[in-house]
């Protein structure tokens, strides 16, 4: 049995996506699921998110909207998006990131909820039988630290990531790539690959 760590953010529409294509990775592979803040990924890489870029934003949303009825996904926007994604992941976090709290938590905002809807989050962490204090525990808020500067210096750079053996694989649509290379490694061991990892920057924007 290999193990793969799943960095993610509750924030983000393509993690819920990549989540839900699970069950086409391999029979033989567990996920060991780490939360992590993307917004303190953006801040390490100097990125903006792509929410932050009224063009993507807009085109991002359609087609998260398309994937997923492509995918045969339930899929709803939550009421606002981006949202501050804190609580939940402390809660994911306190509730020792099991597979059903992550699913549970993914499935309640991306199937339309608010995010800032305080009755509702209270019901959510019940239903996952954490006391809110949990929540506020420093050793739960430093795990999330941890957890999103370790992935940092692991070279993650955006979410969903899945992590195997030193090689990452970003995005809801990395699952064929993942898959091949699973099966495969000398996917990316061949010449081309070697390549393409030492290609020299030809000008850099200033």
């Amino acid at each position: 049995m290999r193990t793969a760590t799943w960095y993610f953010d509750i924030v983000s529409p393509f993690a819920y996506l990549h989540l839900a294509r699970f069950g086409e990775l391999p029979r033989d592979l567990a996920i060991e699921y780490r939360p992590v803040l993307f917004a303190g990924l953006l801040g390490h890489w100097g990125q903006k998110g792509p929410a932050e870029i009224p063009g993507k934003r807009r085109y991002i949303y359609r087609y998260c909207h398309w994937y997923a009825e492509h995918l045969g996904v339930p899929f709803r926007f939550p009421t606002g998006h981006p949202f501050n994604p804190l609580a939940f992941l402390r809660l994911i976090l306190a509730a020792q990131c099991s597979p059903q709290s992550v699913n549970r938590v993914f499935t309640y905002l991306w199937s339309g909820a608010d995010p800032g809807d305080a009755a509702g989050f209270r019901r959510l962490a019940a239903e996952l039988n954490v006391p809110l204090a949990a929540i506020e525990q420093a050793e739960v808020k430093n795990r999330l630290k941890r957890n999103t500067e370790e992935a940092a210096a692991a070279g993650v750079f955006g979410v969903p990531t899945l992590s195997l053996e030193g090689e990452l694989f970003w995005g809801a649509d990395s699952v064929e790539f993942f898959n091949d290379w699973y099966v495969n490694p000398g996917v990316l061991a061949n010449q081309e690959m070697r390549r393409l990892d030492a290609l020299p920057i030809a000008a850099a924007r200033r």
